[in-house]
């Protein structure tokens, strides 16, 4: 289009002195000034005139030729300017374009202006972007950029429409432990937990999430792999290998305690030597808005993607109550309180052993482990009262283990006859409050007001200390194996009683310097009150755990 107009300027220019020239040539030579000069004749003039309605023509045929150019380039240019209104632009093919603008001006075979280049020319990047051509008749798509940024817990990608969204998320626990009684254990740094994971959804109705651990030593290195589908928020459905909802602890994330380690009745867990998550599938849901939640689950009960021993899963069922939730009051809005039920079988064929003893700190093992066969019951009572920046929480479990048939399995060799059952009992009492004002989520990290460094807190207020925790727990527990004599003449057998427990204080302080990073220091006191199953004789064991967290 510049060209054209070039041209058009440069023809004008050329045409218009010689124009001017004739016309003055056809004045008399009076009114030319200057001496008298011959006049000229009739024919001399009438010729002038036509050569200057012929160039007059020329200018008017090629003022045409420059209109139907630049009219023909505006209708290429609109579908671009709409496109891209649109979020997509429509370009003709080159061959078509480069037809269309160079076309005579004239095309009836006039004595109109033919015009052609001796180059094809292509078009201007400015003018024709590169863009892929849709198939004719293809409906206009979308194109609108994917989402991705920080949405203040975690990075995010997310589909232009929302429909679907994935975020990486994770975090490391490192601890040093130290300990200090007779046959304790030696003083140690230890990578805790190194998780990495994702979790994202698909529309409104499907979420999932995939949690691994660098850090895991035996089994699988999978922790968390499900789908949950939420028909809505009274009826959802998950299925995969995830944590069994037992107990009110376990609904705690590891980000989450209070504590370095989790309490006494953790050891009464199902699936507790496998971070307490087990193959399976669970209907739960929130009524009323969250005043009352339900669990009910069917698992393995084996521990990390193991097969069942048996035709019977576990299976689990919890309640759990606000019941002043929707309320104005204070005090009570944000109290909760439950209870879960479990019942599953074991399997001594297949080497199923009563509940594992050792301590959550590692400190000693306070019960030994026995063959068992037969049912298992748990029982839990929970609540959990916060009110701002204090929190109380308490806890009861039990466990009854049955031996049915597994004499055979002991050391003397008693046949195929019944042991009374293990029972265990644990409890859990702890307190925290918040030095610096902020707010004790149920199962969350405070939001940090004043940051020491790093990233702000969404909603901070700007540069301080951080923020400063203290908090302090009661845990206990007991376990007892019932003795038995058999006064067989042949296999005359004794099998000895155990009833041992065993107690923990602890004092903690966490330090979050900011949203994402907590230092917590808790310094306990174990006291073994029998004999252990490593032989340490009755005492108190000193401990102090302290561990670096960051996530993200």
């Amino acid at each position: 289009m510049r060209s054209l107009i070039k041209l058009l300027v440069l023809l004008v220019f050329f045409v218009a002195p010689g124009s001017f020239v004739l016309a003055q040539g056809t004045e008399p030579a009076a009114n030319a000034g200057g001496s008298p000069s011959p006049s000229a004749t009739k024919a001399e003039v009438d010729q002038l005139r036509s050569e200057v309605a012929a160039q007059r023509q020329t200018i008017e045929e090629l003022k045409a030729l420059v209109e139907k150019l630049a009219k023909a380039q505006d209708k290429a240019q609109e579908p671009i300017a709409k496109g891209t209104a649109e979020g997509t632009a429509t370009v003709k093919p080159v061959a078509a374009t480069t037809e269309a603008l160079w076309q005579p001006a004239d095309a009836s075979g006039g004595a109109g202006v033919h015009l052609s280049d001796a180059v094809l020319r292509e078009p201007e990047p400015e003018a024709w972007p590169m863009v892929e051509q849709a198939p004719a008749g293809e409906p206009k798509k979308d194109t609108a950029p994917l989402a991705a940024g920080w949405n203040g817990e975690h990075f995010f990608i997310r589909s232009a429409d929302g429909q679907f969204s994935i975020s990486p998320y994770g975090y490391v626990n490192n601890d040093y432990r130290a300990y200090q009684g007779d046959g304790a254990p030696a003083d140690t740094f230890i990578l805790r937990q190194a998780r990495f994971g994702f979790q994202g959804n698909y529309g409104s109705h499907f979420d999932f999430a995939l949690l691994t651990d660098a850090a895991s030593t035996t089994g699988s290195v999978v922790r968390d792999v499900y789908l949950n589908i939420r028909v809505n928020p009274e009826f959802q459905f998950q299925v995969g290998q995830f944590k069994a909802p037992f107990a009110q602890e376990t609904g705690i994330g590891d980000t989450n305690l209070d504590f370095v380690e989790r309490g006494f009745q953790s050891m009464l867990y199902p699936s507790a030597a496998s971070a307490y998550r087990s193959p399976g599938a669970a209907i739960h849901g929130d009524i009323s808005g969250g005043v009352m939640q339900y669990w009910i689950g069917a698992f393995n009960g084996k521990g990390y993607a193991t097969a069942n021993t048996t035709n019977q899963p576990e299976v689990i069922g919890r309640l759990r109550f606000y019941p002043w939730r929707k309320t104005n009051s204070s005090w009570f809005k944000e109290l909760a309180f439950g209870g879960s039920v479990d019942y599953g079988r074991s399997r001594g064929l297949s080497g199923d052993l009563s509940f594992a003893s050792t301590l959550p700190d590692g400190a000693y093992s306070f019960f030994p482990q026995f063959p068992i066969n037969g049912p298992i019951e748990r029982y839990n009572g929970e609540f959990t009262y916060l009110k701002s920046n204090f929190a109380l929480r308490g806890e009861y479990d039990q466990i009854n283990q049955f031996r049915r048939n597994v004499g055979s399995e002991q050391a003397g060799g008693l046949g195929f006859i019944s042991l009374p059952g293990i029972t265990g009992k644990a409890w859990d009492l702890s307190t925290t409050y918040l030095l610096t004002g902020e707010k004790r989520p149920e199962n969350g990290t405070p939001r940090v007001k004043n940051p020491l460094f790093g990233p702000d807190t969404p909603g901070g207020k700007g540069r301080g200390l951080g923020a400063w925790e203290v908090g302090f727990r009661f845990t206990g527990i007991q376990a007892n194996e019932p003795g038995a004599n058999f006064y067989s003449y042949y296999t005359p057998e004794y099998v000895p009683t155990f009833d041992y427990h065993t107690f923990e204080y602890t004092v903690g302080i966490n330090w979050y310097p900011n949203y994402w990073v907590k230092y917590v220091v808790n310094v306990g006191i174990d006291q073994l009150k029998d004999p252990s199953t490593i032989g340490n004789v009755p005492q108190n064991y000193y401990v102090v755990l302290q561990r670096l967290q960051f996530r993200f």
